[in-house]
């Protein structure tokens, strides 16, 4: 219930980062990494976690060995993140998603096999949220998988000029309602 007031309190405050007024349900983590290989997968990002919905489920399936890159802007989002996780495996970065790459070299990384996205983008200015998924494509390896949910298909059109297939699913059983685009490099 406190991550629910959480992330009303966050809506209403940044309207701009924060793209709904509750966190994503189960139907919606299920169908967002459905498609993500996690035996396979030694880095993953998470971008926009909010309360951690994702990101738990993600620590959950994700191998010994994975790396898990975890870009959450908000403040108070971050500081939730910080105090509950508390796995070596994840690197929590109170960061843009903008500089994915700056991170990756810094950690010695070389590319991420996923990328798990719920950044609002249809609130963020058209030339930030391209150069985000500019920067999501060339970060991740060959046949890499990009995953993003919006509450729109608005999306549709820049993500099937830069990734060479783009699906797209629907997820009822979320307030909103939600559409899943999975991207492969």
């Amino acid at each position: 219930m406190a991550e629910k007031k959480t992330f009303l309190k966050q809506f209403w405050k940044e309207k701009k980062m924060v793209g709904s007024i509750r966190p994503s349900s189960r139907f919606l983590t299920e169908k967002m990494l459905e498609n993500v290989d996690f035996q396979n997968s030694k880095v993953i990002i998470e971008l926009g976690p909010g309360t951690g919905v994702f990101t738990k489920k993600i620590i959950e399936s994700m191998s010994a060995d994975t790396v898990l890159l975890v870009f959450e802007l908000n403040d108070n989002f971050h500081a939730l993140l910080h105090n509950e996780i508390k796995d070596p495996r994840v690197i929590l970065i109170h960061d843009s998603a903008e500089k994915i790459d700056q991170y990756l070299m810094m950690n010695n990384l070389h590319a991420a096999d996923v990328i798990i996205s719920s950044l609002p983008f249809a609130n963020f200015p058209e030339d930030l949220r391209d150069r985000i998924i500019q920067k999501s494509f060339s970060s991740l390896a060959p046949k890499g998988l990009f995953v993003q949910f919006q509450y729109s298909t608005q999306s549709k059109k820049i993500l099937k000029n830069i990734f060479k297939d783009v699906s797209i699913s629907f997820t009822p059983l979320n307030f909103p309602p939600a559409f899943v685009y999975t991207c492969k490099k």
